[in-house]
């Protein structure tokens, strides 16, 4: 349940990678997980494996948010984007969090660092109130430990599973 293997990585980004794996593990209802960073990209996942080949075929893209992580990573980014933009029209301030409950499944993007977010896809029956705060325990511990050079680790290792 972690982005990649622990070899050749730092301890803060294999720390990360089991903060992702347990939250994944120990919250009922968490389909996927992602760790997407401010410009976009896909740092962290809970199923790696799951991506598909892109030549594929779409009847051969496994469940989830069209199965793939890129595809949590684009919408968690997508979602970031546009209520950073909303919060800015109406000078809201910081966006923290952002859930999306529709009637097959739900969202949950919270920020952690320097525009770095956290989304969740999960079941439609789970307890939101439970996801958001295991959520927040990620947030609170990974946000120190998200420096740059910890996101350049993590983005190579990433692009290196592919």
């Amino acid at each position: 349940m972690t982005a990649t293997g622990t070899f050749g990585l730092s301890s803060e980004a294999r720390n990360l990678q089991w903060l992702l794996g347990n939250l994944v593990e120990e919250v009922p209802g968490v389909r996927s997980v992602a760790v997407v960073s401010s410009d976009g990209l896909l740092l962290l996942s809970s199923d790696p494996d799951s991506e598909p080949a892109r030549e594929a075929a779409p009847a051969a893209r496994p469940e989830g948010p069209r199965g793939s992580s890129a595809d949590l990573a684009t919408i968690v980014s997508g979602i970031g984007s546009l209520t950073i933009g909303a919060a800015g029209l109406m000078d809201g301030g910081g966006v923290k969090q952002t859930m999306i409950a529709m009637d097959e499944s739900s969202v949950l993007v919270m920020s952690i660092s320097d525009g770095s977010l956290l989304g969740v896809h999960a079941t439609p029956d789970c307890d939101m109130s439970v996801v958001a705060y295991h959520m927040a325990l990620f947030v609170g511990r990974a946000g120190h430990v998200l420096t740059p050079e910890v996101r350049s680790e993590l983005r190579k290792s990433m692009e290196s599973t592919r």
